[in-house]
């Protein structure tokens, strides 16, 4: 089992930055990759950023030049960093550790609100 705590969601003005960290514990050693994804009303959840364990990471087209994914090994922190935010952003955002394609864990979400 691996427990995922994401924090650092707000209420920002656009233009402005965030730091999203998610604290993961328990059976971590497990974990393929890790990943950021958000859900807005109304909207399918999709896919922000992930990093694997070699470090290499993928961000989605949207927000390329605004995002940085990264670990912490030693705290068991990952954290997303956007800047620029724009009011599209707004959403749930939610920190997931995947085994494998079918299956990974999610946290509970943080929400970040992006007022034009």
């Amino acid at each position: 089992q691996v427990q995922l705590v994401e924090s650092g969601g707000g209420l920002v003005q656009a233009g402005g930055s965030l730091r999203l960290s998610c604290v993961a514990s328990g059976s971590i050693r497990s974990i393929n990759h890790w990943a950021w994804y958000r859900q807005a009303p109304e909207r399918q959840r999709e896919l922000v950023a992930k990093i694997y364990v070699n470090g290499v990471t993928e961000y989605t087209d949207s927000v390329k030049g605004r995002c940085t994914i990264s670990r912490d090994n030693g705290k068991n922190m990952v954290y997303l960093q956007i800047n620029n935010l724009k009011p599209e952003d707004t959403a749930v955002y939610y920190c997931r550790g995947t085994i494998s394609a079918n299956f990974g864990y999610w946290g509970q979400g943080t929400q970040v609100t992006v007022s034009s």
